[in-house]
């Protein structure tokens, strides 16, 4: 009797135990979080614009999606980080990774290189330990990262590995040659008119969001005039089109002249006089490429070789590159870099100010704009702009 008890009980299907509504709640929420972090890990991100250095190629409330796969994809190096954060946990100040373990990082195969013109999402490389510092004049309140975690930039790949680049007179140069200006790339523009305009009815219908007037950013080096007027950040077409006002006595691109040296542009050396719009020329370092350091160009290459390299015990002194307390009289570099820039051109924190960008702290691609909404809308109905959605960025 016993026996076929036994036997009954263990032949009889077994009932499976219903989960609670809690525990389907939190499988549920923990299978979403795990795929979205693999998605945004291995695929592609959401990233939105901030500022408006990229304008008008991006605009200020732009959503985009970046492309991992382009380009490869990057092994964590902080792989102890709450999911789906980037620095902080969401509305808080706290850390939402810890640094007790650091990985060597590894790029999976893509199917593209960074190719000049391409709009790149980057981690800022000067939130270094060593470097963070010393760029409070152009980037206050930087914070040191790991490589992984600082913070994402995005600007357009000017000029990449081995190029040589140069900027005359605001006009981008690649091994010799006049670069491609993006169709809707902005600079800074001198209005002259001969009576006082509405402001909001001119420059908001023209799609002008950064103007001021001349007397509120008077600079002689700039201007050099005493006419009445304003300073617009617009792009070629648009100034074409406020030159035919009959208020506007003419409109000028304004371009620092060569030789004018601006102290915050990198690197910071008294034996180069470069300023945003005249610039280099410098070759950009690629993995293999040897360069012959002179007390010029050591000042633009000491940074990269001391700090995004793996080498140790490298000083800068003196116009001189040291290692192990021996001059350098040259260098082969350890992977690629690439020049940044806004296209915004008048109004970007970029490469001419904090330096190249190494291929390790590359993120993505910027394919599309998913979503678009305007900061500072006429009216409710056009707060989202219909016109961007799902249009690529080119």
């Amino acid at each position: 009797m016993i026996s076929t008890v036994q036997k009954d009980t263990l032949n009889s299907p077994k009932i499976p135990k219903k989960k609670s509504a809690i525990r389907e709640w939190f499988d549920s929420v923990l299978f979403a979080v795990i795929a979205a972090t693999l998605i945004r890990w291995f695929f592609f991100e959401a990233f939105v614009i901030p500022s408006s250095s990229m304008e008008h190629t991006l605009l200020v409330g732009d959503y985009l999606f970046v492309s991992k796969l382009h380009y490869g994809t990057r092994t964590p190096v902080t792989p102890l980080q709450m999911p789906l954060t980037h620095q902080k946990i969401w509305g808080t100040e706290i850390p939402s990774y810890l640094d007790w373990i650091s990985l060597p990082q590894f790029r999976l195969p893509g199917f593209s290189e960074v190719k000049k013109g391409d709009v790149v999402v980057f981690n800022l490389p000067v939130e270094h330990p060593d470097l963070y510092k010393n760029y409070d004049a152009v980037l206050p309140n930087l914070k040191p990262y790991p490589i992984d975690l600082r913070t994402n930039y995005i600007k357009r790949c000017v000029a990449g590995a081995g190029d040589r680049f140069e900027i005359r007179n605001a006009q981008v140069y690649v091994n010799g040659l006049k670069s491609e200006n993006p169709p809707e790339m902005q600079n800074e523009y001198f209005m002259a008119v001969t009576t006082a305009i509405n402001e909001t009815n001119i420059f908001k219908k023209n799609g002008i969001t950064e103007f001021s007037s001349y007397t509120e950013t008077h600079d002689d080096t700039l201007t050099n005039n005493d006419e009445s007027g304003y300073i617009v950040k617009t792009t070629a077409g648009t100034a074409l089109k406020l030159k035919g006002y009959d208020f506007v006595k003419h409109i000028d691109m304004m371009v620092l002249a060569k030789g004018i040296r601006e102290s915050n542009v990198y690197p910071n050396s008294d034996l180069l006089d470069w300023n945003k719009d005249n610039y280099g020329p410098i070759i950009i370092p690629k993995k293999g490429l040897t360069v012959k350091l002179t007390p010029e160009n050591s000042a633009f290459y000491a940074e990269v070789i001391r700090n995004y390299e793996g080498n140790h015990n490298v000083v800068f002194k003196d116009g001189k590159i040291f290692q192990q307390e021996k001059e350098l009289d040259g260098y082969t570099f350890k992977q690629d870099y690439y020049f940044m820039m806004g296209d915004n051109r008048h109004n970007s924190a970029d490469s001419r100010y904090w330096g190249l960008v190494p291929k390790d702290h590359i993120v993505g691609k910027a394919v599309f704009v998913w979503m678009s909404i305007d900061p500072d809308p006429e009216s409710f109905i056009s707060k989202i702009r219909w016109k961007r959605l799902f249009s690529i960025i080119r």
